[in-house]
């Protein structure tokens, strides 16, 4: 529904003739604004995450002003207001533990400022998902920009994937199989360009999400960082929301469930990192739509992968999916599954989008008839180990392990598990079932990407490459192997995980969706009865905040107080 110039938010701001708005507009023109800058013009805001130790967003300080010459051909009146940056390489304990932060963030920018609609410039791993859950609290019309991934890696001729070529290089270098010389190759070929990981790690992951919710202009996501059409995707973005903001096309009135059971479908069939569980649920309370792990366990079991990306895929990378037709040629090998009707930020709808879409490289985006893999990227498992859930990637894993019974070999933290990892008399076989505990939604705090573990170095001397590893942690979205993670509740808030032993033994059932420890009930009520819960790590600040609030992993890990059922409301500021 188009609106008037009166209707705007932020000519509360700028139009009355009072002393406040005496105050507001003498502000510009500080800056050296005219009134011709601002008068009878929407406002847009550009949250822009760049930050000088973000690689991912090396290039927004550029892009940001082509999303300003959009807005300007379109009669807008931008502003760049500044956010959380979020860089996954550099940002410790781990980035998760402040994505709510970015979404609070995002959220209280666009509501404290005189905007009326807004650009957000992500695309490393939290920041797609931060930005998104806090302008969709927010409710004004915005469009979600995506960094776009980095150009291939290259080592002596191969190409290279972010991520999952550094364990595979780590793992030879450990057994030494490769030197200094050659890592160090490894190390200066990895990454050559700005933009986010190229394999299907979670920050591609998440802007396809982003794209097939509708918050981007269609098959943006796919689109390499140092592609000439990112910079003019950009300038299109500006312009699309001043027109978003003149038509009054708010988020609901596209993010419905039809599009996030669209955005998991779409995820299952790109090989989707294990983390785009935690982000997609959270998006989707914020959007007051009720989506579960059996929802997405459902789906894994009917969509097979069609994305022949690393670390799931053989061998190919972004900018191959993006010139075999990128994300919007995918979408229409899927589309006798998708709801065509749901609609995205350019007021048209998914199947209008795909009208034109086409697969150019069948090895690359595979058909339906011939899948890279036979059901969806990820699988929930339940069990007396996770009774509220645990996710395992079954496409990225060795086979044997999918079914499967070994004794526990436990670690309580990090550091005690690497020590022990790297020591080549360790008492393991390729039948033990690796577990670090501790490492949750609380436990870590903010579940560091630490649930890939290291396989042990006597098996890495041995050959082996895969072992059986399980942990309420995260992995990062470019690992792969035999890991079990997001077990839920966490073991720090006394899920039954804390129960577990060294010599257990544990059972996986990928069939029977199945995690359970093998130990009687008679036991299990005597380790309870001992069991003791854990003394507070923190006694201030965000962490303190962070603790008391976090929710656990299959509900998202969102606050418990900025989810959309939380029953308040938060009003518009007060202009006097």
């Amino acid at each position: 529904m188009a609106i008037s110039y009166d209707e705007l938010r932020s000519a509360r701001w700028f139009a009355p003739d009072t002393l406040k708005g005496f105050g507001h507009r003498s502000r510009l023109r500080q800056m050296g604004y005219d009134p011709e800058d601002w008068e009878g013009k929407p406002v847009i805001a550009i949250l822009n995450t760049w930050s000088d130790i973000n690689p991912c967003h090396a290039h927004f300080k550029d892009r940001v002003a082509w999303v300003k010459k959009g807005i300007l051909q379109a009669g807008g009146f931008p502003i760049e207001l500044p956010a959380l940056s979020l860089s996954e390489n550099f940002v410790k304990p781990s980035t998760m533990l402040y994505r709510n932060l970015l979404a609070m963030e995002t959220e209280e920018l666009l509501r404290s400022h005189p905007v009326d609609g807004a650009v957000l410039l992500g695309g490393c791993d939290k920041t797609t998902p931060g930005l998104t859950m806090g302008a969709i609290s927010m409710g004004l019309p915005f469009v979600y920009l995506p960094a776009g991934p980095m150009l291939r890696g290259n080592y002596r001729g191969e190409t290279l994937g972010s991520g999952a070529d550094a364990w595979k290089y780590w793992d030879d270098r450990r057994a030494g199989l490769i030197g200094i010389q050659e890592w160090q190759e490894v190390e200066s070929g990895i990454a050559r360009s700005y933009g986010h990981c190229m394999t299907m790690g979670t920050a591609s992951t998440m802007t396809a999400i982003a794209d097939v919710l509708g918050m981007t202009l269609p098959g943006a996501s796919s689109i390499p960082a140092a592609d000439a059409n990112h910079i003019r995707m950009a300038s299109a973005v500006g312009r699309l929301s001043v027109e978003m903001v003149w038509e009054g096309r708010r988020p609901e009135t596209f993010l419905t469930r039809a599009a996030f059971m669209n955005a998991a479908i779409a995820s299952m069939a790109l090989g989707c990192s294990t983390n785009a569980v935690i982000h997609l649920i959270a998006m989707a309370r914020r959007a007051g739509v009720n989506l579960a792990l059996d929802d997405l366990d459902a789906l894994s079991r009917e969509v097979p992968v069609l994305a022949n990306i690393r670390p799931v895929g053989e061998r190919y990378l972004m900018e191959d999916f993006y010139y075999a037709g990128g994300l919007k040629g995918l979408l229409k090998q899927l589309a006798s599954r998708l709801d065509l009707a749901a609609g995205n930020v350019t007021g048209h709808t998914l199947g209008e989008a795909l009208a034109d879409a086409e697969v150019y490289h069948e090895d690359v985006i595979r058909p339906l008839d011939r899948p890279v893999y036979r059901e969806g990227s990820l699988a929930v498992l339940k069990g007396n180990l996770a009774p509220s859930g645990a996710i395992i990637k079954p496409a990225s894993c060795d086979a044997r392990f999918l079914h499967h019974t070994g004794p526990a070999l436990v670690f309580d933290d990090y550091p005690s598990m690497l020590e022990a990892i790297n020591d080549e008399q360790l008492d393991v076989t390729p039948d033990h079932v690796l577990v670090l505990r501790n490492a949750g939604p609380q436990g870590g705090p903010g579940m560091p990407e630490w649930g890939m573990l290291p396989v042990p170095k006597k098996l890495i001397n041995e050959g082996c490459r895969d072992i059986l590893r399980i942990s309420d942690a995260r992995m990062s979205g470019t690992s792969y192997g035999a890991c079990v993670l997001h077990v839920s509740p966490e073991a720090h808030v006394m899920g039954p995980l804390a129960l577990l032993k060294s010599n257990d033994l544990v059972k996986l059932d990928l069939t029977a969706r199945r995690l359970d420890m093998l130990v009687d009930d008679e036991t299990l009520e005597r380790r309870w009865a001992a069991l003791k819960p854990p003394a507070p790590k923190y006694g201030r600040g965000y962490t303190w905040m962070y603790l008391k609030h976090i929710k656990q992993a299959h509900e998202g890990c969102d606050f418990d107080f900025l989810e959309s059922d939380f029953g308040g409301t938060t009003p518009e500021p007060d202009i006097y």
